[in-house]
């Protein structure tokens, strides 16, 4: 068990040190490329530092590097969370609607032709007003396991708000709005500015803090309702602050970088394998390697071809191939 623990640990040092080199390669690489110790030189330097670098560095990279470090730790957080809460290996955090309620809401913001800031603020509402219809449809229905009822519930209102977003995009502008609708659902962090993210960042620290005050008692949800009530959790308050956490850090992320797909999905299979699945390591690595995850995507989005590419087709051609071999992997393993 110590030497279990042990190589858990270190492996937790592997995954800072791979995001530290995604930090700074996010910072080196790009149209405007620097080496590693001009990018350092440039962030001592400070933001009021009269060069072309420190400019890159201060005012275009930091705050997209900052995003995506928040992105991606929510996204895997949330994805980990659900996991063992659903008992689920297959849940991503948009299992109770969330990416589809801000998907809507962005949709709706950008066609009525509102501002950006109120673009993210409607998408993190919609989030919110997805789960929330979730949580109150599974709240009607008693004679059933409840966390079925929650999935199913999930299915339901995502394919419904799915519905609304084809519908508005059905109505859209086909020459203005439509592009919009349409790159923003894709997913990027091209237009994250630094005032996103006084307002996200807070946010996810908010959600993530419950998940680690209560890591220890999260493994008892792998057990069924009536085993962890008899170990003394109240399965029902756990479950509620869990969705309230992982739906709070989503709706965040969502609102900021669009709908970012298979972080929640792949990064905490991955985690998994390398530290285990007991939740006070798996909450810390899924975070690294998923914030290390989407900073390296982010860097080959802005930096493999002349044009940006979205971030959320990135994602899937390199996640879902891995999670195709982490399947693989599992299956051969068992």
């Amino acid at each position: 068990m110590k030497l279990a623990t042990r190589g858990a640990v270190a492996r937790l040092f592997i995954l800072a040190a791979a995001l530290v080199a995604a930090l700074l390669a996010a910072f080196a690489f790009g149209p405007y490329p620097l080496s590693p110790l001009d990018a350092l030189a440039a962030l001592w330097a400070g933001p009021g530092a009269d060069n072309d670098a420190a400019t890159v560095v201060w005012q275009l990279r930091l705050p997209r590097i900052v995003a995506g470090l928040l992105v991606g730790a929510a996204l895997s957080a949330a994805g980990a969370a659900y996991q063992g809460m659903f008992r689920n290996p297959l849940v991503s955090p948009d299992i109770l609607g969330v990416a589809a309620g801000a998907g809507l809401g962005a949709a709706l913001a950008i066609y009525f032709g509102l501002p950006l800031i109120a673009v993210q603020a409607i998408a993190f509402m919609g989030g919110l007003v997805a789960v929330a219809a979730v949580v109150f449809v599974a709240a009607q229905v008693r004679r059933h396991d409840p966390v079925l009822v929650l999935v199913l519930a999930g299915v339901a209102v995502g394919t419904l708000f799915s519905a609304g977003i084809s519908l508005i995009k059905v109505l859209a502008d086909p020459s203005v709005q439509l592009p919009s609708i349409t790159f923003w659902l894709l997913g990027g962090l091209n237009a994250v500015a630094a005032s996103d993210l006084w307002i996200a960042a807070p946010l996810v620290v908010v959600a993530l803090t419950p998940m680690l005050l209560l890591r220890w008692r999260v493994n008892l949800l792998s057990l069924s309702d009536e085993e962890a009530a008899a170990l003394g959790v109240n399965v029902s308050r756990l479950r509620g602050i869990l969705i309230v956490s992982a739906t709070l850090m989503t709706a965040a992320a969502v609102s900021m970088a669009g709908i970012v797909g298979w972080i929640g999905l792949v990064v905490p299979h991955a985690a998994r394998l390398l530290v285990g699945p007991e939740f006070s390591r798996l909450l810390p690595a899924s975070v690294l390697l998923g914030a290390a995850f989407l900073i390296a995507a982010d860097t080959l989005a802005r930096s493999m071809a002349s044009i940006e590419l979205p971030l959320g087709i990135l994602t899937a051609f390199v996640g879902a191939p891995v999670f195709l071999w982490l399947l693989a992997r599992t299956g051969r393993g068992g």
